[in-house]
């Protein structure tokens, strides 16, 4: 019997990671959890997935040879066989993924920026980048975020541990992003977007700085957004908060609510740290249906969990989850990290879905990496969410209707046992067996439907 979709699946306890399923296993049985999804009901459009160009990653990336450099690029770059990566973070300045602290302007009081350079970025950062863009034939949006800026701009006169943003600083600090813009162009990157702080509401022991909600709105109203506007940049893409779903409404609320601020604003970005809280992504674009949302970060902290099978679990609960809830990108953290989970100036370590045994030369597949891939390999930039229900608590899922006309459905099973899936689309039902602890992607061609 003809089959009205291929099947992609990632299983744990077996051989396949995003394996193509020629002969699909017997179902016995009932159908245990329904999940149906119509194209007829669109919903938001799909900008893409990705993850952050770091020092650290880029650091790595050098550490490794020509030959893994290239399956690196392969293995998230390439439109054929890669996870298809289309959008994608970088860092203004230094970062607690970077070597250390520093600054594209290291001289104290230097307002008029006559110092910018980024030479350090040219070293790693930069060359790693363009490497990526080379690697894909598709276009790639990028946008950038600053975690501190310079020492001598700040009340504590240090990158790290927090501080604030002198008042005196905060015009060079916005013409800091159009030079950075603008030198990232001269590079042959374009930058689509920029976020104004990384989580602007913590004191960390790595590069941050602190802003209130009222604080970043008036700083985008009154510096950001104008020194944009005034540069001939009124496209890039301003995203305010940049840090986790709690205090997600209570932060975008506050620069959404002043006309002069959000006329500047696209969207917010948000990170998965603390709390799930994924009902306050639907509630935010409920009260501003106009205004954009983003996941800008999430990774799985404390160490590196090489073949930890929850890393690629806790991933696609979070897209999918935020995808529903109509967020139009979702961007991971750190491409590649070494063995340690490092570099981190701080001790910071965290997993990346690539590892780099650098003292080995080896990289290791982590199961984020495939479970990502289930969404970033079918879901094409340009996608329309469809209206997607599961009968189940704990299976999820969502469907997306592509540019050619092809319609993805990707459903994940977090039990401990199988489930026999009832599959609804357009009318054609089918029963397929998921086993325990799996994720699949059903892509139904245009042609079949």
């Amino acid at each position: 019997m003809h089959s009205p979709f291929r099947h992609f699946l990632t299983a744990q306890n077996s051989s396949y990671r995003i394996s193509e399923q020629t002969s699909p296993a017997p179902v016995e049985g009932p159908a245990s959890v329904s999940v149906l999804a119509d194209e007829r009901v669109l919903f938001q459009t799909h900008l893409g997935f990705g993850g952050a160009f770091t020092e650290a990653a880029a650091h790595t990336y050098y550490k490794l040879s020509e030959k893994n450099r290239e399956a690196f690029l392969r293995a998230y770059f390439d439109p054929a066989d890669g996870n298809r990566y289309t959008l994608c973070r970088t860092h203004i300045n230094s970062c607690d993924f970077a070597l250390g602290n520093y600054a594209s302007v290291e001289q104290d009081g230097d307002t008029d920026l006559k110092t910018f350079t980024l030479s350090r970025e040219r070293k790693e950062l930069l060359p790693l980048i363009k490497s990526a863009l080379a690697a894909t034939r598709e276009k790639v949006l990028l946008f950038a975020s600053p975690w501190s800026p310079p020492a001598w701009m700040k009340t504590t006169g240090q990158m790290n541990k927090g501080g604030k943003l002198k008042p005196e600083y905060r015009t060079a600090w916005a013409e800091y992003y159009v030079r950075y813009i603008r030198e990232m162009e001269a590079e042959g990157i374009a930058i689509w977007g920029i976020t104004v702080q990384n989580e602007p509401a913590a004191v960390q022991p790595w590069d941050s700085c602190v802003y209130t909600a009222e604080e970043e709105r008036d700083f985008v109203r009154d510096h950001l957004g104008p020194a944009l506007e005034k540069a001939g940049l009124s496209h890039i893409k301003i995203i305010i908060w940049d840090h986790n779903r709690d205090l997600l409404v209570h932060r975008a609320s506050v620069a959404y609510h002043d006309a002069e601020a959000s006329k500047y604003i696209w969207g917010a970005g948000f990170h998965w740290y603390v709390a799930d809280k994924f009902d306050n992504v639907r509630l935010l674009h409920d009260a501003w249906p106009d205004k954009h949302l983003l996941f800008t970060e999430g990774c799985q902290e404390a160490g590196t969990h090489i073949g930890a099978w929850h890393l690629g679990e806790r991933y696609a609960r979070s897209i999918i989850n935020d995808l529903n809830r109509w967020t139009e990108g979702w961007v991971d953290w750190n491409l590649l990290l070494d063995e340690q989970g490092g570099p981190n100036h701080v001790g910071n370590y965290c997993s990346a879905p690539i590892l780099a045994d650098t003292q080995t030369d080896t990289l290791h597949f982590q199961s984020s990496y495939y479970y990502i891939g289930h969404f970033s390999r079918f879901i094409r930039s340009g996608a329309r969410r469809a209206l997607c229900a599961t009968t189940s608590d704990a299976v999820e899922a969502t469907a997306y209707l592509n540019p050619d006309g092809s319609l993805a459905v990707v459903v994940m099973n977090p039990l401990d046992e199988g489930i026999s899936l009832d599959l609804s689309v357009s009318g054609q039902t089918t029963l397929v067996a998921q086993p325990a602890h799996s994720i699949s992607t059903f892509v139904y061609p245009a042609a079949d439907r």
